[in-house]
């Protein structure tokens, strides 16, 4: 245990080693990106919108359900166990989509990659997690969504590049024979599991155990229940782009390769622009990220029904992938701050869980709005509820205290210290004059302490909080 080191620096290699996994984790939802509406339309006849889209809801809907039971199987037998079962499963999807003689074989395709999607992507993200500890979180995010959604960008591309100039199958889906191979040669022989990283991490958080992780997850806590509620409605407007994007862009009559390009930057520039955001969930408020994220999402769903030409497609996917792009790493590292290591997993379970049943509903809307009215009606109503979302983030969510140097607090006057730690632990030592109110404790005696004074919380892990 004492080897075992914290921090993105010192776990380059593994961590490394991760991203280049999601990003094979996320070329497998590029395989049908941009070409299945169009296969479920010219090779097997459906018409109706909500048939068309049933792929989308039945792998929202496994993705969500994989995704809470990952977490909760993730601490009973390990993440890299997880991760090797998920890429098992997610083996025979290529050979179906391009072999299916029916709609029915792409259901359960769907079924498979949601099965595969939950494994192998809520692995990769909680091991991150778990590698970095508490620094650094959404730079750490940034690069697992980067990979992912890039990869999925890329792929989009490419499978819809390859069925302009061979036909919609089998041709495009060879690219996932090569994507399950080496996604499950690299997870058996050169992933390690981060079960010890979670143990040495849990002997120092202050971060008080959840009463009730499902219902503190999916909406009594105030930060955990805003992220789940943001992230089903972020995951509900991905699944419209998905399903109907492609749908209405040949209906005006673009080309299956300018879809495949249009339908490719959303995702591009999503996965890219976690680069960056990544990182700015680590400086700037989380609150005012995903608040901002999300506004900007449903300003730009908004505008898509105005659109016409090819340059308003590309910018107006441009826009949406950026507002996409500073909610989904924020999402995880919001998570990882409000919860405890040893909660974790179960945690961010039961927010995928939420988040990914937003593909689900988002396509169940969508087709029974696009065939009680239009494409454009559904695309508006999906656009408000992205507002609504917005709305609640800016009005329930706290914004978290930030660490600052002693050196900066001594500077200022009339405040007070909190020793945050257990008895236990203050018994080693504590500083002079300071109040001792376990972590535990804080909120329930919180009005015991007067407003008029700075309070400053010391928990023995190197930094300052100002509250």
């Amino acid at each position: 245990m004492d080897n075992i080191k914290l921090g993105l620096k010192e776990n380059w290699k593994q961590f490394t080693l991760l991203v280049v996994v999601n990003a094979f984790v996320g070329g497998m939802v590029g395989l049908e990106r941009s070409i299945l509406p169009e296969i479920a339309e010219k090779e097997f006849g459906l018409v109706v919108k909500t048939a068309i889209l049933s792929f989308i809801i039945v792998f929202g809907i496994t993705k969500a359900l994989t995704n809470y039971f990952a977490g909760t199987l993730a601490n009973k037998y390990g993440r890299k166990k997880l991760l090797i079962l998920g890429w098992i499963i997610g083996t025979p999807i290529p050979f179906i989509l391009m072999l299916a003689p029916n709609w029915n074989w792409i259901i359960i395709a769907n079924i498979l990659l949601g099965v595969n999607q939950g494994l192998a992507w809520s692995s990769t993200v909680v091991m991150k997690i778990d590698l970095v500890g508490d620094k650094q979180r959404g730079f750490a995010m940034g690069l697992n969504e980067f990979a992912g959604y890039l990869s999925v960008a890329i792929v989009a591309f490419l499978t819809g590049w390859i069925a302009s100039v061979h036909g919609l199958r089998p041709y495009p889906f060879y690219i996932g024979i090569i994507l399950v191979i080496l996604g499950l040669i690299f997870s058996i022989f050169f992933i390690k599991d981060t079960k010890h990283h979670v143990a040495k991490e849990s002997k120092s958080s202050t971060v008080p155990f959840l009463k009730n992780i499902f219902l503190d997850t999916t909406w009594k806590n105030k930060n955990l229940g805003s992220v789940s509620q943001a992230g089903l409605v972020n995951n509900l407007n991905d699944g419209m782009v998905w399903g109907v994007f492609p749908l209405l862009l040949a209906s005006k009559n673009f080309t299956i390769e300018q879809i495949g390009i249009i339908t490719a930057i959303y995702p591009a520039v999503w996965g890219i622009g976690q680069l960056f955001t990544g990182k700015m969930a680590d400086k700037y408020p989380k609150k005012e990220m995903l608040f901002w994220g999300m506004l900007l999402q449903a300003i730009t769903l908004l505008l898509f029904v105005f659109a016409n030409s090819m340059s308003q497609y590309i910018i107006l996917s441009s826009i949406l992938g950026w507002g996409t792009a500073m909610v989904y790493p924020t999402f995880l590292a919001s998570i990882a701050e409000n919860t405890n290591p040893i909660d974790r997993a179960k945690s961010i379970g039961i927010f995928r869980l939420w988040r990914d049943l937003g593909y689900a509903i988002g396509a169940i809307l969508t087709g029974l709005i696009a065939d009680a009215y239009n494409i454009n009606s559904s695309i508006v109503f999906i656009g408000v509820l992205t507002l609504i979302s917005a709305i609640i983030i800016k009005a329930r969510m706290k914004t978290n205290t930030s660490c600052i140097s002693k050196q900066d607090i001594q500077k200022k006057k009339n405040y007070t210290i909190i020793d945050v730690r257990t008895k236990e632990e203050r018994e080693t030592g504590y500083i002079v004059n300071s109040i001792h109110i376990p972590v535990s404790e804080l909120e329930s005696r919180i009005k015991e302490l007067p407003t008029d004074k700075l309070y400053v919380t010391a928990c023995g892990k190197g930094g300052w909080k100002v509250n």
